[in-house]
């Protein structure tokens, strides 16, 4: 029973750190020189795993593949992101 429930938190947290680091980086980080390096996904998925599996060490029931989920999450967003701030914003017709 707790596996299912932790699986479904891992499934979520990933998902909803993948989502927010897009939009993050796609919005934010747009005219920084920072999104013009290729390895900035690696590092920010090896970050968000290192600090949610600290973050998570005191919950019972997720623990090191939550960790690794929203590390992954995080990593897919912001390399996805990346892309998306390389491409011109695109114009809205009237």
């Amino acid at each position: 029973m707790f596996g299912l429930i932790a699986a479904g938190i891992a499934g979520a947290a990933g998902i909803f750190g993948h989502i927010k680091s897009r939009s993050f980086v796609g919005q934010r980080l747009r005219y920084t020189s920072i999104v013009e390096k290729p390895a900035l996904g690696l590092w920010a998925g090896a970050g968000a795993t290192i600090l949610s599996g600290v973050a998570v060490s005191v919950l019972p029931i997720v623990g090191a593949g939550t960790a690794i989920a929203i590390g992954l999450g995080v990593g897919t967003g912001v390399a996805v992101g990346v892309q998306d701030a390389k491409e011109p914003p695109k114009l809205i017709e009237d």
